[in-house]
């Protein structure tokens, strides 16, 4: 057997208020008159009060970072390209927001320095050159990019993720603080999208100690914080901010599944959000994860949150295709999920089915 030698953060500060630390963090990493290309979540446009407290020095750029859509492989390389032209050279990237801002990041970090298109890195280990250096803050809990080796990108033909070792932050900065004026619907969403993590990785057939231990324990914050708490406080925003951690972890040496495989299909044709897709998925998966759709449809019920219904309704045959095509293209997820033989299980019609539900 041979065992995956697993890239990981290499620095993390962890603390309410540590975000005013990173200053000092990334000024040894300044280089000359090559700025720090900060891109922030375009949700903090108007928030004068965050923008204040980012370390902009001499001809550094701060961008809001377009996250009303999935990100796209057209807009990362529109993204370096304005760096490029702009700057040349920079010092490195910082991604402040919620998943989809610090794959933004991650993934222009790594078009500055590797030739060609984004699209050309959807895949496993196709990025040959380091990317600069680059800084995640996570505003929202839940997605585990913060840790993750993937970006994940929507394509011309595809949605999937730049896998590689080069992908990963140098540095993430966890500060609970800037999670807690979060809007509830999102923040559910999103701390979902850690706990269907849990599951899948848990349940799959990749499970190692690595990623169980990981795994439990977020899965455990999770319960606690959307299940057995009666209101949100300060101790609730810690709490999903380390279950985003350890659940990415978990992931990371391990893999994800059905719930994940089929939104990605979702995300490509209608352009549904992550952490809503997974949830409009994973509700209707208690024939592959009993245990973990009871535990869900609780937290639902609880939390007063609207699962959206009917969302495939009226798709044309062509549609339905595109959908199979890019979830069965997620062959690790359903290896995992259903094992090696996935493909005689997860048949097309059976996928469609599946589909004609949501």
């Amino acid at each position: 057997m041979k065992f995956r030698n697993f890239k990981m953060v290499d620095y993390v500060v962890y603390g309410r208020g540590c975000f005013d630390q990173l200053d000092e963090i990334i000024a040894p990493r300044r280089r000359n008159d090559a700025p720090m290309i900060f891109l922030l979540d375009h949700y903090f446009r108007n928030d004068d009060a965050l923008k204040a407290r980012i370390p902009l020095r001499s001809n550094d750029l701060l961008i809001d970072a377009d996250v009303d859509h999935e990100p796209k492989t057209t807009y990362i390389d529109e993204l370096a390209q304005q760096i490029k032209e702009k700057h040349g050279s920079v010092s490195g990237v910082i991604g402040i927001g919620g998943g989809s801002t610090m794959d933004i990041a991650k993934a222009v970090s790594i078009m500055l320095t590797n030739p060609g298109k984004a699209q050309d890195y959807q895949g496993w280990d196709l990025v040959k050159q380091p990317a600069v250096y680059k800084v995640g803050v996570p505003t929202l809990s839940g997605t585990g990019a913060e840790v993750s080796r993937t970006t994940v990108l929507t394509g011309p033909t595809r949605k999937l993720g730049m896998n590689s070792d080069f992908t990963p932050f140098d540095q993430i900065i966890l500060d609970p603080g800037l999670t807690k004026n979060a809007p509830a619907n999102q923040r559910f969403y999103t701390g979902m999208d850690c706990f269907i993590h849990c599951i899948e990785s848990l349940e799959g057939t990749y499970i190692n100690e690595f990623s169980r231990s990981y795994g439990e324990k977020a899965q455990q914050l999770c319960e606690e914080v959307f299940l057995h708490k009666n209101e949100w406080d300060a101790e609730s925003d810690a709490q999903l901010m380390m279950a985003s951690y350890a659940g990415g972890m978990s992931i990371a040496y391990s893999q994800v599944g059905v719930a994940h495989a089929v939104s990605y299909g979702l995300g490509y044709l209608l352009g549904t959000k992550h952490g809503i897709g997974n949830c409009i998925v994973f509700n209707h998966l208690h024939e592959f994860y009993p245990r973990g759709v009871d535990t869900f449809r609780k937290m639902v019920e609880k939390n007063k949150i609207d699962i959206p219904q009917g969302i495939t309704k009226g798709l044309s045959g062509a549609q339905f295709d595109t959908m199979i095509d890019v979830s069965l293209g997620m062959a690790p997820l359903w290896e995992n999920a259903l094992g090696e033989d996935w493909k005689t299980i997860m048949t097309r019609d059976r996928l469609r089915g599946l589909y004609e539900k949501l």
